[in-house]
């Protein structure tokens, strides 16, 4: 397992939110806080049962949770989430990129978190002609 110097917290705003089913698979029992957040810069869109992040426009805004994993667990949870999104460190045709962003929690704190947000060219046809989520925030009920 690859270990990267950087143990930030996860901003997430699909299936990995609590409550959603990925994140009973990949999160539960293995985080030490979970908090409302947003971020700023990113559009989500619509994909086949989970949202897209995509960057741009500065004005966009996603609503999800900033999820802290355990310091015991956290290169498995990255891993985890790592293949969940299809993203390997480095590597071309990616299905999503991991960035760092900062999130905004709701008592006004600013924290660097890793997104996963669409990769190219995913992100490119989605800005072109994909579904937005209205307001940013996709609440669905558990599936």
């Amino acid at each position: 397992m690859t270990t990267e110097p950087e143990r930030l917290p996860f901003f997430v705003y699909g299936t990995l939110r609590p409550g959603r089913a990925n994140h009973a698979r990949c999160l539960r029992g293995r985080t030490a806080a979970e908090e409302s957040a947003l971020v700023r810069g990113v559009s989500l869109y619509e994909g086949p049962g989970y949202p897209y992040a995509v960057t741009g426009p500065a004005e966009a805004v996603v609503h999800g949770d900033l999820v802290r994993p355990r310091e015991d667990v956290y290169d498995a949870v990255r891993a985890a989430l790592d293949r969940l999104e299809g993203y390997v460190p480095g590597a071309p045709g990616n299905l999503y990129e991991r960035v760092a962003r900062p999130a905004e929690c709701a008592d006004g704190r600013s924290v660097r978190a890793w997104l996963y947000v669409a990769a190219e060219p995913l992100a490119g046809q989605l800005r072109a002609s994909g579904t937005p989520v209205p307001g940013g925030d996709w609440k669905r009920p558990p599936r």
